[in-house]
């Protein structure tokens, strides 16, 4: 099974590569030429066959854009993306759980929740930040609650009953556990 096709000139600008793949290249990976066969796809007889199928293996990857700065990435992969975030570099204590949670893989719940806390540590980090610089942070605003008092009055008036709840519970709880010694 040999690929004969020949490119033309708009699949050369879209970045295919004028040397066409080689299926016995690719034998010893595992599962590799799986869907080769279009009546072993899932999606037959249904899929509309353009002719261009074959395209998706063979394009030059995009330049990379600039590394100025430090980059977490998965140790799943060998290398950088063509295409990075860069606003918020790691930093501070967020910063070391979130290099902590890259020695982790992508299928570990380690990985995923050291990410989820240290996206709440840098929620806290920027508040600190804010009042290092002299701003007092407009939380209720930031979390929306004037909006929602004047659009869901109802929820907002159970949310506060529950955090006051809450904190009576954990107040009550201390002040018993004081007044024993």
């Amino acid at each position: 099974m040999e690929n004969t096709k020949t490119h033309t000139k708009q699949e050369k600008e879209n970045g295919v590569d004028s040397e066409l793949i080689k299926p016995e290249a690719y034998k010893h990976i595992p599962g590799w030429g799986i869907d080769a066969d279009p009546k072993n796809n899932p999606t037959y007889p249904m899929k509309d066959y353009n002719g261009a199928d074959h395209l998706r293996l063979m394009y030059k990857h995009p330049k990379s854009q600039p590394q100025n700065m430090e980059i977490l990435k998965s140790i799943e992969r060998p290398e950088l993306s063509s295409v990075f975030g860069t606003a918020t570099p790691p930093r501070g204590l967020s910063g070391i759980l979130r290099r902590y949670a890259f020695t982790k893989g992508e299928g570990q719940a380690s990985h995923w929740m050291t990410l989820i806390l240290a996206d709440r540590v840098d929620a806290v980090e920027g508040i600190v930040e804010d009042l290092g610089h002299g701003i007092i942070p407009n939380i209720p605003a930031e979390k929306g609650w004037p909006a929602k008092w004047e659009h869901d009055r109802e929820g907002a008036l159970r949310q506060i009953g529950t955090a006051l709840a809450i904190t009576s519970a954990i107040a009550a709880f201390f002040l018993v556990r004081r007044s024993r010694r």
